[in-house]
C-alpha cells in the first residue's frame, strides 16, 4: 500500500453561499493529492506524459460527511492499494488537520491511454516499476 498526505487550506473561493467548501472542490483536492502522491514516488505527471501516457479519470466517487469551511487546513490522504494493470484506483480521505473523523471520502479510477493513438493500453513497465519500488520502500 502506498499512502501520501497533502495539506491544503480552504480558500475563500472554494466556499459556497453556505460558507462551506463547495462539493465539487473535493475532486480538485483529490487531484492535488493524487499529483503529490505520484510525484512522491517518482512519477510526476510530466514524466507520465513523456512515457506517452495519459491517465484520464474514468470513474469518480465522493461521500460528504462533514463540511470544511474557509481557512480550514485539510489533509488529503491518498491511498494506492493495488498494483495497476489496465486501470489504477486511488482512494481518498479528506480530514481537518488534527481531527480523526473524515470530512469526505472517495475514489477515482484511471485508465491508461496511449497519448499518440488515444487508445486504452496497459500500464507500462516503467510505471509498474515505480509503483513496485514505492510499495517495497
Amino acid at each position: 500500500m502506498i499512502r501520501n498526505v497533502t495539506t491544503i487550506r480552504v480558500r475563500y473561493a472554494d466556499t459556497d453561499q453556505m460558507k462551506q467548501a463547495y462539493y465539487g472542490r473535493y475532486f480538485e483536492y483529490f487531484e492535488q493529492g493524487r499529483s503529490d502522491m505520484l510525484r512522491s514516488i517518482g512519477l510526476p505527471y510530466p514524466s507520465i506524459e513523456e512515457m506517452g501516457l495519459f491517465l484520464p479519470v474514468i470513474e469518480a466517487h465522493a461521500e460528504y460527511k462533514l463540511p470544511a469551511r474557509y481557512d480550514d487546513e485539510l489533509e488529503v490522504i491518498v491511498i494506492l492499494r493495488d498494483r495497476p494493470v489496465a486501470r489504477v484506483r486511488l482512494d481518498y480521505e479528506v480530514m481537518r488537520k488534527g481531527e480523526q473523523e473524515p470530512l469526505a471520502t472517495g475514489y477515482t479510477i484511471h485508465g491508461f491511454v496511449n497519448s499518440s493513438t488515444g487508445r486504452a493500453t496497459r500500464a507500462p513497465a516503467q510505471f509498474i516499476e515505480a509503483i513496485e519500488k514505492a510499495l517495497e520502500g
